[in-house]
């Protein structure tokens, strides 16, 4: 149980990183360069999504995939990564085009849902599970 909740403090801290990217390209991108909030959201998201990549197969979890194999692992990580920008697009939209709710707040709050679908996936498909 330990080691788990070592994991998810240095998922936390990945997560804090790729989510401050995430929020700031998005704030430049809608805010001063002027593209719709969708289209900021989803480049945000993918390059958050790289860096949480690099950081998270480097310190959070043990990959289940030998050297030969990274791009085997990089397609996995893209798809599940790709379902969450999905679970991103919608909640935003959501938020903002129904609830109407600030861009920013919606990003809160779909980070929320995103993050859960994010540690679960990379836990269950990407991770080593005889490691450690």
């Amino acid at each position: 149980m330990t080691k788990v909740l070592a994991q998810v403090a240095k998922f936390g801290l990945v997560g804090v990183v790729a989510t401050v990217l995430d929020f700031l390209i998005l704030f430049v991108l809608a805010d001063f360069i002027g593209l719709h909030y969708l289209t900021a959201a989803a480049l945000a998201f993918v390059a958050a999504t790289l860096f949480n990549y690099a950081a998270s197969m480097r310190y959070v979890f043990t990959s289940r995939f030998g050297e030969a194999e990274k791009r085997q692992e990089l397609l996995l990580f893209f798809t599940l990564s790709v379902i969450g920008l999905g679970l991103n697009q919608v909640l935003m939209w959501v938020f903002v085009d129904q609830v109407a709710l600030h861009y920013l707040v919606a990003k809160i709050a779909a980070t929320v849902f995103v993050m859960a679908w994010n540690f679960v996936s990379r836990k269950i498909w990407l991770e080593d599970k005889n490691a450690g």
